[in-house]
């Protein structure tokens, strides 16, 4: 399924965006609407459109883990004018699954973020604490629900490490995004659900929700009062990464473009307030730097992928 939304960009075109090719640029994501791909994205084009000079189009195109929305860039003009939201989602994919066009017919561009995974659950949920609903889990083996986004996602694959290192026997359901994950944890159908501060941000402001732990080595520090998975037992951390790749053999005027407007933006005081809101860490790199990260953080995955039995 495709949808498209266009984000209007105005203002007065700046010198990052005077060399730019094109005017119209469409930025693909495997994530449905609301999820954390898709948020990403309509803030990012937010911002930095006006300082590229460019409008921006937010294109969700789901299906396959993600598969169809590397196809659809893969095959787009090596020109600066379509590219993707990376995620560990777009590795993960390609390892699991036989795909046509995977992480590797892409090129990256920049990468943007590092962004740390929470644990979240209705509000009206009797758990308190992540520790709280491991122990209702392990106390009903089979019976406690566990959401998470696409099958080939890192949040699939951090609920799989947590269901066996907890031996907790959940069962894990999959969705295509965080959107849709959302309404399972609201009307009870889940204990809990993985994503990030940004997709559950309107539900936690609305008192909906409630976080139960992060997935990352320390505290964080908008949230200071939320504990850490290993604080409350449970030796799990998980890294995620947002960027942006294209068709292979992008021109270097596109790559210094984005570069130089990602530096910009990340400094840009109204987009600084939004993202450390939403407890986003910036992790600039540009394209060569990205390139060998991405190949790194494969390789990583890949170890992880065979070390719990879902790759040989």
């Amino acid at each position: 399924m495709r949808a498209l939304f266009f984000i209007l960009c105005l203002g007065a075109t700046t010198a990052i965006g005077q060399g730019y090719p094109h005017k119209n640029v469409t930025l693909v994501t495997h994530s449905s609407p609301g999820g954390g791909s898709d948020v990403f994205l309509r803030a990012l084009a937010k911002h930095l459109g006006p300082k590229m000079g460019v409008a921006f189009a937010v294109e969700n195109v789901s299906g396959g883990s993600g598969a169809r929305a590397m196809t659809r860039v893969a095959q787009a003009p090596a020109d600066g004018s379509v590219l993707y939201a990376t995620t560990p989602t777009y590795i993960q994919t390609t390892l699991l699954s036989k795909v046509s066009h995977g992480y590797d017919a892409l090129m990256p561009v920049v990468n943007v973020f590092f962004d740390p995974e929470v644990i979240y659950a209705r509000a009206e949920s009797p758990h308190k604490t992540l520790a709280e609903a491991i122990a209702h889990a392990r106390a009903n083996p089979g019976k406690s629900r566990w959401g998470a986004a696409n099958p080939a996602s890192l949040e699939r694959i951090a609920m799989e490490r947590l269901n066996r290192l907890t031996q907790a026997r959940a069962v894990i359901v999959s969705h295509e995004g965080g959107g849709d994950l959302m309404i399972g944890v609201l009307n009870g159908t889940y204990d809990f659900g993985i994503g990030e501060v940004q997709e559950t941000r309107s539900q936690l402001e609305a008192k909906k929700v409630k976080l139960l732990g992060v997935l990352t080595a320390s505290r964080l520090p908008q949230l200071p009062d939320l504990p850490t998975a290993k604080e409350q037992g449970i030796d799990l951390v998980v890294t995620k990464f947002r960027g942006l790749a294209g068709p292979k053999n992008l021109p270097p005027n596109v790559l210094r473009a984005w570069a130089d407007g990602i530096q910009a933006v990340l400094a840009d005081p109204a987009y600084r307030a939004e993202y450390t809101r939403d407890n986003l860490a910036p992790a600039f790199m540009a394209a060569d730097e990205a390139a060998a990260f991405t190949k790194k953080f494969a390789g990583e995955l890949a170890a992880s992928l065979r070390e719990l039995g879902l790759l040989k």
